[in-house]
């Protein structure tokens, strides 16, 4: 949602997100505690949140982008996960939350140390994670090199390979989960890609038979991230993951009637904001 220019109703919202609740995914990225001067979209999350039917196969997650979002985000107890995005890009940082790669970690320390107080846990995107439009230095090392960094200073536990622009392939997919999943064994590594729909179903396949069970994906593809340089990139669509699944036979927990029952809503909801 956070793309999209049209204010969605926050009764809208709260019957989506319930539908969502429904379908048992494991968890939900609901909303986030971030300027509403830069996600407008999202500045009712707060509204959102007493409304929602929370239950414990779904844990929600909202992100945040500094101590003030943090200080928000911890005064409701539904809030199982944290979200921060931690760019391997320093031209990214800057664009998506106003602070240097050297900020980000200090901002990000803090952060991680208020969240295991609180007994709740830290999910890390690395953004930019498969390259990016801004000339700054890239390669799978850089990224391994600060996925191990994060883990071993922090105690993030949980950290997601973003594919901010769409820019990943699936040999480079394969290498760099390789790589991190093998530096960093204990620590739950999944993916969070914006992709072509031409190129979603190579995209997964690599990434699981690289190791991945942990997918991030939106109904209809919808979304990307507003502060990336080009235009929106979709998300991984639901229904290309579950396609996949089916076609391998690997099981999931999904109830697929609720599933299409929010891909409806799915429909009516974002074919009228814009």
């Amino acid at each position: 949602m956070q793309g999209i220019q049209d204010f969605i109703p926050t009764e809208e919202k709260i019957t989506y997100l319930n539908a969502l609740l429904d379908c048992g995914f494991h968890r939900l990225d609901f909303g986030s505690f971030v300027s509403p001067k830069a996600i407008p979209q999202l500045r009712d999350t707060a509204e959102v949140l007493p409304h929602l039917n929370y239950n414990a196969e779904t844990a929600l997650l909202a992100i945040v982008a500094n101590d003030k979002g943090v200080e928000q985000a911890l005064l409701f107890d539904q809030i199982q996960f944290l979200g921060y995005p931690f760019s391997v890009s320093e031209q990214f940082q800057l664009r998506n939350t106003n602070a240097s790669i050297k900020e980000s970690k200090e901002r990000l320390l803090q952060i991680s140390r208020r969240v295991s107080a609180s007994q709740r846990q830290l999910m890390v995107y690395l953004s930019m994670g498969f390259g990016n439009p801004y000339g700054d230095v890239w390669s799978t090392q850089l990224v391994v090199d600060f996925a191990r960094e994060l883990h071993e200073s922090m105690g993030i536990s949980h950290i997601a390979l973003s594919d901010t622009i769409g820019s990943a392939t699936p040999l480079v997919l394969t290498a760099l989960f390789s790589e991190v999943r093998d530096v960093l064994p204990h620590v739950e590594i999944g993916v969070h890609l914006h992709a072509l729909p031409q190129h979603a179903s190579a995209l997964i396949h690599a990434a699981f038979k690289a190791g991945c069970r942990h997918f991030d994906s939106a109904l209809l593809g919808i979304g990307g991230c507003p502060m990336a340089k080009d235009d929106l990139t979709g998300n991984l669509d639901t229904a290309t993951l579950l396609e996949y699944c089916v076609g391998h036979q690997i099981p999931t927990e999904i109830n697929m009637e609720n599933y299409l029952k929010s891909k409806f809503l799915a429909e009516s909801l974002f074919y009228r904001y814009h």
